[in-house]
This record gives structure tokens, C-alpha cells and sequence, in this order.
């Protein structure tokens, strides 16, 4: 494996129990993923749910709810009461709608994915939230920093991927391969990151071992101008699927089953019973 690691061991490993205890801050927030209490899939037909205010419904209309009589919802700066028509929200979207709830401030995120309407209430007292104590990782290792070359597609080619919800199906625009060694030459498919740079997901000869067997996902930097791209696979992190029941996770798509063992980034979480 060859590396463009320029700290020293000690600076190294500093920084990423840095970037790790900030990544364990983002996760553990009090309206993250481990704070979600539902997964309600929206219908034609109003219903009520007991984690979260109103009467919720999608029509021809988009997403609707109804609030009741001493009901209502702070969504981007207003205060809604009665019926209010969200509207059709793009696929990968997420809103978010708050209300004071007795144990403290509550969310509901106001999402589409896969081509279905859904929300999901959080609040900060979730089991899952209150019961989480971090997430173990393998030690830092500079051998796991690697050199790669990306090689963008003329257009981006949507790619149809699984999930882990049965059934449900996600579509991403994949924008070019990253190339690099690990044990061998491997390559994997790339797709735009979330606030610039690139994304990947994938599985390796560690998922379902020691690592979380469905999906991980690595954010890079963006390439420089020859193409060259850094993969630090001591930042690959589990994906909410590794958490929560109430996830629509991606899977990796089949060109990024890695055929070598990535020693490096977050493990598989330990329930709570089990430590």
C-alpha cells in the first residue's frame, strides 16, 4: 500500500480520535439518527401516530398534515397550526419540523426516499439514543491512507442500488472510479459527496466479521487536477442501518465489494446487552 501521509504517528492518531469524537457528538445529537422512535411510510389515507403531532397524509397535494385543536409546529422560522401542505419534496430530502414534547424539544424529519413519503419522529429521549455508549473502531493505522486515481464518466450514470429495506430501491448518479491498491489492485464506483468531494459505499473481506456486514460509507476530498485522491480508510463509518431499525440505507453497489480485508475505521456496534 503506498500512502501521502505527511503527520507524524502521534499527530496522526491524534487527529483522528479528533475527528472521531466529533463524528460520536454529530451521531449522539439530541435529533440524530440514534434519536428516531419511528418509521411512518405516508398514504392516501390520514393517520395519527403517537410519537408526533397531527394527521398525516400524501395526495396530489404532496405531504399534508392536520393539527388538531392546541396542536402545532415550528417548521423554518413559522409557527403551523391546522391543516398545512408541505408539498412534493424531492427524493433524498429531508425537512425537519419541531414541537415542544414533555421530555424536551422534539423533531420530525419530513422525508422521501426510494419514492416513498415518509416521516420520522425524534426525540431526545429515544431508547436507542439513551442507551448508546459509542462506537469501537480499529486503532489509527497510516497504512490504511492511500493513494488513489479518480477517473470521472463523460455524464454521471444513475445506478440502481438495494437497501435494506426490502423491497426499496435507491437511484444515485455515480460520477466516475476511484483506483488504488490494497492488497491488489480494486477499484470503486464513486458518487457525488454531500457538500462537494466524493462518496462511497462498500463492503470488504471485515463486513459481517468485525465490521457491519450490510454497507460502510467514506467521504473524500475532491481529486486534485491530475485526478489524485486521498482515501483515509480509518474515517469509513457505519451508516444509520447499523443503529436503528427505522433506516432506509443504501447498499453498496456490486462493483464495491472489495475483495481485501479494510482493518481500518468504525466496527460493527455493540448492543447494549451484549457489552
Amino acid at each position: 500500500m503506498s500512502t501521502i501521509l505527511t503527520e507524524t504517528p502521534t499527530d496522526f492518531a491524534a487527529e483522528w480520535r479528533a475527528w472521531h469524537a466529533a463524528h460520536e457528538k454529530n451521531r449522539a445529537s439530541e435529533h440524530g439518527f440514534l434519536a428516531i422512535t419511528s418509521i411512518r411510510w405516508l398514504t392516501a389515507g390520514p393517520e395519527r401516530f403517537d410519537d408526533v403531532p397531527g394527521s398525516w397524509s400524501v395526495g396530489d397535494e404532496g405531504i399534508v398534515v392536520a393539527l388538531a385543536a392546541g396542536e402545532s409546529l415550528e417548521f423554518e422560522g413559522a409557527t403551523l397550526i391546522g391543516r398545512h401542505v408541505f408539498g412534493h419534496l424531492p427524493e433524498r430530502a429531508s425537512w425537519f419540523a419541531y414541537w415542544e414534547a414533555p421530555e424536551g424539544r422534539a423533531a420530525v424529519e419530513i422525508a422521501r426516499r426510494g419514492g416513498n413519503d415518509i416521516i420520522r419522529p425524534r426525540h431526545p429521549n429515544a431508547p436507542i439514543r439513551s442507551a448508546y455508549q459509542g462506537t469501537d473502531a480499529y486503532e489509527p493505522d497510516p497504512r490504511f491512507v492511500i493513494d488513489g486515481r479518480f477517473e470521472a464518466f463523460a455524464e454521471p450514470r444513475p445506478v440502481t442500488v438495494g437497501s435494506v429495506v426490502d423491497g426499496l430501491q435507491h437511484v444515485y448518479d455515480a460520477v466516475g472510479t476511484i483506483s488504488f491498491e490494497l492488497d491488489g489492485p480494486r477499484s470503486l464506483l464513486a458518487f457525488n459527496g454531500h457538500g462537494g468531494g466524493l462518496h462511497v459505499l462498500f463492503t470488504d473481506l471485515t463486513s459481517g466479521v468485525t465490521t457491519y456486514a450490510a454497507n460502510r460509507s467514506l467521504n473524500l476530498a475532491e481529486p486534485d487536477a491530475d485526478g489524485r485522491v486521498r482515501l483515509d480508510f480509518n474515517r469509513a463509518t457505519n451508516l444509520p442501518c447499523a443503529y436503528t431499525p427505522f433506516a432506509t440505507c443504501p447498499l453498496p453497489p456490486a462493483e464495491n465489494r472489495l475483495g481485501a480485508a479494510v482493518e481500518a475505521g468504525e466496527k460493527t456496534p455493540v448492543k447494549e446487552t451484549e457489552r
